[in-house]
């Protein structure tokens, strides 16, 4: 993992080049890419410069929908604001004007400026103890280039693929939509072609930490072969039209496009043995790889600075004021969600009910007991009447939102969670103390525990390798706490059947990778939406009796619907408009 690097007031430092006269006799019509890409500038700053502001293109996830994450538009969590943005996903409001996550104009402004400093770059000079710098750098933009076009590929299945291309207004801009197999192909190509030259992953330069490695571009081409073999797009789409249907996926299915991706695994595990999974005490390593820079499993994230915006906009609401901190509340993890972390035997609850034999089991009466360690580092719930209440403690006191608690004081002048729970993910380890202090909260774009479950999916899938795939599983599981058991199968039952297999992964993606952004595209990829994203929401109603103890009632929220449109994004409005060849979308 090489993540972290310098990036430019770009822009300020152009336009002080640009207003900058020096002499009376300069050149009005000066070019501004002679300046960015000068011979002359040997230790090429601003080609660098330019170079770290197309990192900027790439996506941050961390509530980037309207103040919400993207999970707020699954089954996973609501947002604690009833109408916002992001509930136009799961109310039937997206339209072709009306998208909150308009991705696709600021992907194509990024491609653009990955093409204008590939075409330039050949005016970089080479230092002599160098030679591959340059090589380097246009790996760099090719990558990000790539990603961005995954990007789009996820949202809207083919778009026009451009090359190298630097439009300009006096050319044809009425450009067709690619095919998905051809994107598909194009951006597996890239990764190909530019691995060689992006840094290793063991690079040790401290200069290079954060910039995009050789691991980067194999797990790109491994998400991307996972989401071609899945069935949306592996034969499976919504349209009649055979036309339209070879845009958003391959006409026909192909079950040996699994292999694509075991391929990938291991290309990737070649590399060496830069990655493993961050480990810790009670589910510490599992908190650490979204607070600590530097760390064993990541494999590229997006760079910020140490902060605490995370805590402030989604910590309990009880805390606002408090030692002049803020709570926000924003995002509320679902009871539904809640219900698919195991019991800490990593069973279902449903199946693993507490009782004199099995004491580790799933008790209704204290729900949050003996459950995946993974949940407590997730969720904030409700923890006075926990086993080792204080060990899940926020800021030095309980987090209360049985009704009427701190953090859920029902009444009109604090907004409140709205299913009984908050994020607790990717938040510093707050338990004591009565102030935040600054953390890292890089957006993690790969990570190897993803590379394990997209093995673990793929291994299933192709047909005589599950026992291969219950493997990735337990590795996944055996860092998360969960207890081995007497067959150290960690859970998972000896002769697990590829379709219930199936099950078992699709959870364990659902906790691994929660808020990562991936259920929104997992249930998408597997085309399950229909049924995942058609159904009432849930919440915990805790409540205190007079006696000291709680009862808890699970209670609706709120309905969500979803509709086979919605399997791809449409495209705006205004780019149709602009560009007559580009065809919509089914639905749309």
């Amino acid at each position: 993992m090489r993540k972290s690097f310098s990036i430019y007031l770009f822009f300020v430092c152009l336009m002080a080049l640009q207003s900058c006269k020096k002499f009376e006799d300069e050149p009005k019509d000066l070019d501004t890419y002679d300046i960015i890409f000068d011979p002359a500038d040997l230790n090429a700053v601003r080609a660098q410069e330019f170079l770290n502001n197309i990192y900027t293109f790439l996506p941050t996830g961390f509530a980037r929908v309207g103040g919400d994450f993207l999970d707020a538009a699954t089954d996973d969590a609501v947002s604690i604001v009833p109408i916002s943005s992001i509930t136009y996903y799961t109310n039937g409001i997206v339209s072709v004007v009306n998208n909150p996550d308009q991705y696709f104009s600021n992907a194509y402004f990024g491609i653009r400026q990955a093409n204008i400093f590939l075409a330039n770059s050949a005016k970089i000079p080479v230092p002599a103890g160098n030679p591959i710098r340059t090589k380097r750098f246009n790996a760099e933009a090719r990558f990000i280039r790539a990603f961005l076009y995954f990007q789009l590929l996820q949202r809207y299945g083919g778009v026009p693929l451009i090359s190298d291309n630097v439009f300009t207004l006096n050319d044809n801009l009425q450009l067709k939509r690619n095919t998905f197999e051809e994107c598909v192909n194009y951006i597996a190509s890239e990764c190909d072609a530019i691995k060689p030259d992006l840094y290793p992953d063991n690079d040790s330069n401290a200069n290079n930490f954060g910039r995009i490695v050789q691991g980067a571009a194999v797990a790109l081409k491994c998400r991307l072969y996972l989401y071609a073999a899945s069935p949306l797009f592996n034969g499976g789409g919504v349209e009649a039209d055979s036309e339209l249907k070879k845009l958003t996926g391959y006409l026909t299915t192909d079950i040996t496009r699994w292999q694509k991706v075991v391929d990938a695994v291991a290309e990737f595990k070649a590399l060496g043995n830069y990655y493993s999974l961050q480990t810790g005490a009670a589910a510490s390593g599992y908190r650490n790889i979204f607070i600590n820079k530097k760390n064993s499993e990541v494999i590229f994230a997006k760079q910020s600075v140490n902060n605490f915006d995370i805590e402030n906009n989604n910590a309990p609401v009880g805390y606002v004021g408090f030692a002049a901190i803020a709570g926000g509340g924003r995002t509320n993890p679902t009871q539904n969600f809640v219900d698919a972390f195991t019991t800490i035997n990593g069973k279902p609850i449903s199946q693993d009910l507490k009782s004199t034999t099995n004491p580790n089991g799933y008790d209704p009466a204290s729900p949050y007991a003996n459950r995946d360690p993974r949940f407590y580092v997730t969720v904030f719930f409700s923890n006075a009447n926990t086993p080792s209440a204080a060990n899940y403690n926020w800021l030095n006191r309980a987090v209360e939102t049985f009704e009427g608690g701190r953090d859920k004081p029902n009444n009109n002048l604090v907004t409140q969670t709205r299913t009984g729970y908050y994020l607790r993910k990717f938040m510093g380890n707050f338990v004591t103390g009565t102030t935040y202090s600054q953390q890292s909260h890089n957006f993690i774009y790969f990570r190897y525990a993803e590379i394990l479950l997209n093995n673990a999916e793929a291994l299933n899938e192709l047909g005589g390798r599950t026992e291969d795939a219950v493997k990735e599983i337990i590795e996944i599981r055996k860092r998360a706490g969960i207890n081995a058991g007497t067959d150290a199968r960690y859970g998972i039952p000896s002769g697990t059947s590829q379709a219930a297999m199936r099950d078992i992964i699709r959870n364990e993606r659902r906790i691994e990778l929660s808020f990562e952004e991936h259920r929104f595209y997992d249930v998408r990829r597997w085309k399950n939406a229909n049924t995942e994203l058609n159904k009432t929401l849930t919440g915990m109603k805790i409540t205190r009796e007079a006696n000291g103890s709680y009862t808890h009632e699970i209670i609706p929220v709120v309905s969500i619907a979803f509709q086979d449109k919605l399997y791809h994004n449409p495209f705006p409005y205004d780019e149709t408009v602009k560009n007559s060849a580009l065809r919509q979308n089914f639905g749309w």
